[in-house]
């Protein structure tokens, strides 16, 4: 099994950007933005660690998130 975002840290992080405080959530929504999520940082930590082996790097350090962050935002 892989490992997933808590549904309930996320609704409490998308509930504190709604603008009514009435909006709900469903579990289908929480189980979609959970794997959006999932793939989001999986696919961020594939190419920083390729941006990081082209360095001659051993560890992924913030500079290598930086380069990559803009066209991982295109792609999503």
């Amino acid at each position: 099994m892989e490992e997933t975002f808590n549904p309930s840290t996320l609704s409490t992080i998308l509930r504190k950007n709604f603008k009514n405080e009435k909006t709900k959530i469903s579990k289908d929504t929480l189980e979609c933005v959970a794997e959006f999520l999932r793939l989001f940082v999986g696919e961020a930590i594939d190419r920083a660690s390729a941006k990081a082996q082209i360095e001659n790097s051993e560890n992924i350090e913030p500079e290598h998130l930086e380069k990559i962050i803009p066209q991982l935002l295109l792609d999503f």
